[in-house]
């Protein structure tokens, strides 16, 4: 675990546990997490299928309700909130890209990374739309619908979307999983460049170790614990 001053505190866990299943047949997910992760910094969670790395981001992301333990994330402790509280913790202050892009498909690109700025109340959020699908290359297809628009294009979108809202933390559970190992590293390298240009904290949940090693520090992950923590 890393010990740093609050002040530089982007996530912190203690003790977190994550149990799923029935009380006579429970099953421990998360068997007791304490980590520190510094604002700013990129951190990779890498670890094998099952070993609770998207469970644990879950919960940091605020998707879902740890069993136990204590989350504070971007200042606001989690622990005491029901999900309408998480929901609105999230808005403003932590932005998601998922493997499966969840794309809204009635709705253009800059549709699907406007609404949810209008909804949020943002008073520019077409402008900004716009300005974020420009940004990662996609300022010609703003009236596609996402049936038109390549597995890549789909993921620029949602990284667009995820970072439109100027989020202090950047999750991306697996972002390439969908995609050849050509688009791939271009998403990488966007995920990258957009979460410098917002100055976010960012967090990636993955299973390939080349991945890993772009990001400050590389968390392992087994069996529901955390069982190396190192610098890249």
């Amino acid at each position: 675990m890393s010990i740093e001053p609050a002040a530089d505190i982007a996530i912190r866990a203690r003790n977190v546990t994550l149990t799923l299943g029935t009380r006579e047949a429970p099953t421990e997910i998360l068997k007791g997490i304490d980590v520190d992760i510094a604002r700013g910094s990129s951190v990779a969670i890498l670890g094998p299928s099952g070993s609770g790395k998207s469970s644990l981001m879950a919960i940091l992301s605020g998707l879902e309700r740890a069993s136990g333990g204590t989350v504070s994330v971007a200042g606001v402790a989690y622990d005491s909130l029901d999900e309408d509280g998480l929901a609105l913790a999230r808005r403003g202050r932590v932005g998601i890209v998922l493997q499966a892009f969840h794309l809204l498909p009635t709705m253009t690109a800059l549709e699907n990374v406007a609404v949810p700025l209008e909804l949020a109340g943002a008073p520019d959020a077409f402008a900004r739309a716009q300005a974020e699908l420009e940004a990662v290359g996609l300022g010609h297809r703003l009236t596609h619908y996402p049936v038109q628009l390549s597995g890549g294009e789909q993921q620029r979108v949602a990284i667009a979307r995820a970072v439109a809202g100027r989020p202090d933390i950047l999750f991306a559970d697996e972002p390439t999983g969908n995609l050849d190992g050509t688009t791939s590293g271009a998403i990488v390298e966007l995920l990258f460049d957009r979460q410098r240009a917002a100055g976010a904290t960012l967090l990636i949940i993955t299973h390939d170790p080349a991945l890993a090693q772009r990001c400050d520090r590389v968390l392992t992950m087994r069996d529901g614990l955390i069982v190396s923590d190192d610098a890249a």
